[in-house]
């Protein structure tokens, strides 16, 4: 899929045209310190990378599209911030000193799912141990994509409890306003 061509068509369906819920969620949880530094790989137009710069995180974000990168570039500009932004795969990406958070909104379910181990050890390897994985697993009932479903049993699958370990409440739904998506199921991963 040509994902520039797609944000500079606004051909964006996924988009919810605001800030996920997720982040005043995990924000009153306390998981969102100033501070810490988090990734955000995917990060297309979502209002996130904004969010969290206001909130005094040091952000990274990534996307293969560079319009989207102009998108947020611009926004953090006119808003006085910065963070680190890169047009690139999100996946291949290592940084310096590993990340304290992992943002994960609609990057899994836009990927097709032979990368979902790519994507498990890309994670693992960019966050710091202790490190926390905010992730929002797209619900949905039909087949293919993109957004390709993210059951929650595939999930544990993927994310197993040798190198993840799963909180001990039951995920968090946050409806979906598009895609034909149930939910999007939020859960805080410890990674080990």
């Amino acid at each position: 899929m040509d994902w520039d061509a797609r944000f500079r068509a606004d051909d964006a369906p996924w988009e919810r045209k605001g800030l996920h819920p997720a982040f005043a969620h995990w924000h009153g949880l306390g998981l969102l310190e100033a501070g810490k530094l988090i990734y955000v790989p995917g990060c297309g137009r979502g209002e996130e990378p904004l969010a969290l710069a206001k909130a005094g995180l040091n952000v990274t974000a990534i996307d293969l599209s560079p319009t989207a990168i102009d998108w947020q570039r611009a926004r953090l500009l006119d808003a006085g911030l910065t963070a680190h932004l890169d047009a690139g795969d999100a996946l291949a990406f290592r940084p310096d000193t590993p990340f304290d958070l992992y943002w994960e909104q609609t990057f899994l379910c836009a990927i097709p799912p032979k990368l979902r181990e790519a994507y498990e050890a890309a994670a693992y390897a960019q966050l710091r141990p202790g490190g926390v994985l905010l992730a929002l697993f797209m619900q949905k009932e039909e087949r293919g994509g993109p957004p390709y479903g993210c059951a929650l049993p595939a999930m544990r699958e993927l994310f197993p409890d040798a190198r993840w370990r799963w909180p001990e409440v039951e995920p968090t739904a946050f409806p979906h306003p598009g895609l034909n998506a149930k939910a999007e199921l939020g859960v805080a991963l410890v990674r080990r």
